[in-house]
């Protein structure tokens, strides 16, 4: 299902709106020091107001159908206002994982409760060094010898890691890399939160001693499930940080109307019009890079894989050129840590490096073109 011009425009203005009243910089920075690093009555709101966490989880699972193009407006407005919450660790990672794994069973067990709010999850791939390259996963999962498997090993920057209700782990079989379910609450479960630059998105490190798991998808095919993940998780964060972008530019530009020096505003001087004028082509450049992969994601176009690569590298320079842009046209003040600058500057960096960073998002383009 999909929505029309109109419809999107709704969507919107709603999520927008609920944005402005629920994750307000006073809010976010309240949360940024708190534990969860998110409001559990906002989040209640957001899934029986809005139906956000249903949004794009399939009917038969007790969700809304929508696809990419929705997932995207949503992604966009929370970006602008660095809202606090399970989102997209649950919605754009854990719920994509299961569908991908094509696991009716795992999916008719986990999704309904996601799409109603009442479950969060998240996906663990990386370890201490950050890579989602599957070849490099280390973490182990080996048969009980009564059926089941038990799981051993590390994990880290596992976003949301120590409130999620359910874990997706990446681990290695002896057939290769699989995905398992796991309880975060399961005994041998250990999760402890990670300082990072961005306190707005909680990363956590995981560690697993002999923790009972259940196989989602079929063994060994964990790479297949990871790379169709990654492409859909890229795009949802390519709209996140366009929609962060769109704001640094929309900050920078009214600063620069009724900031004054020199007896005249000072978006009036030649240096300062060039830098809002490139973040202005920065910025639109990124929204139209983000929403055409999630047009062509929603078609299932062979293009795809490729717009979803392109999205990423666009849209994670666009971000961070517009973040230090909007620190510099802000001047002193923009350095501070009472103004919001900073706050987006970290989203954008730890956004550039959270599926690997540059070199990796740029290898990954290459690859997807077939060179």
């Amino acid at each position: 299902m999909s929505a029309d011009d109109s419809e999107l425009k709704e969507l919107r203005d709603s999520v927008r709106e609920f944005m402005a009243a629920k994750s307000a910089e006073d809010a976010v920075r309240k949360l940024m020091e708190s534990e969860p690093r998110f409001d559990p009555q906002v989040w209640a709101q957001a899934a029986d107001q809005l139906r956000l966490p249903g949004l794009v989880i399939p009917e038969e699972y007790g969700g809304d159908g929508f696809g990419p193009v929705e997932l995207g407006v949503v992604l966009e407005e929370m970006g602008r206002s660095l809202f606090c919450s399970p989102f997209f660790s649950t919605v754009v990672l854990a719920a994509q994982a299961l569908l991908a794994s094509g696991d009716e069973e795992a999916c008719a067990r986990h999704l309904p409760g996601i799409a109603a709010g009442r479950t969060t999850a998240t996906l663990a791939v990386a370890e201490d060094d950050g890579s989602w390259d599957p070849a490099l996963i280390s973490a182990r999962a080996t048969p009980d010898g009564a059926g089941g498997w038990k799981l051993n090993g590390r994990k880290s920057f596992v976003i949301d890691g120590t409130t999620a209700d359910l874990l997706l782990v990446v681990a290695r079989t002896v057939a290769g890399p699989s995905f398992f379910a796991v309880d975060r609450t399961a005994p041998g479960v250990t999760a402890a939160a990670m300082e990072t630059l961005d306190a707005t998105r909680a990363m956590a490190r995981l560690t697993f001693d002999s923790v009972t798991a259940t196989p989602v998808g079929a063994d060994g095919l964990g790479g297949h499930i990871m790379a169709e993940v990654l492409d859909l998780a890229s795009v949802g964060l390519a709209a996140e940080q366009a929609g962060g972008a769109r704001r640094c530019l929309e900050t920078s530009a009214d600063y620069a109307r009724v900031r004054h020096q020199f007896g005249r505003p000072i978006g009036s001087f030649q240096a300062v019009k060039h830098k809002c004028a490139d973040m202005l082509v920065q910025v639109e450049l990124a929204e139209a890079a983000a929403r055409e992969a999630a047009r062509l994601a929603d078609e299932g176009a062979a293009e795809f894989p490729v717009a979803a690569a392109v999205a990423h590298a666009c849209c994670s320079r666009a971000y961070l050129f517009a973040a230090t842009e909007n620190i510099q046209v802000h001047g002193g003040i923009g350095f501070t840590w009472e103004h919001p600058a900073h706050l987006y500057f970290r989203r954008a960096k730890s956004s550039q490096l959270l599926f690997g960073g540059p070199a990796v998002y740029h290898e990954r383009l290459l690859d997807r073109l077939g060179i």
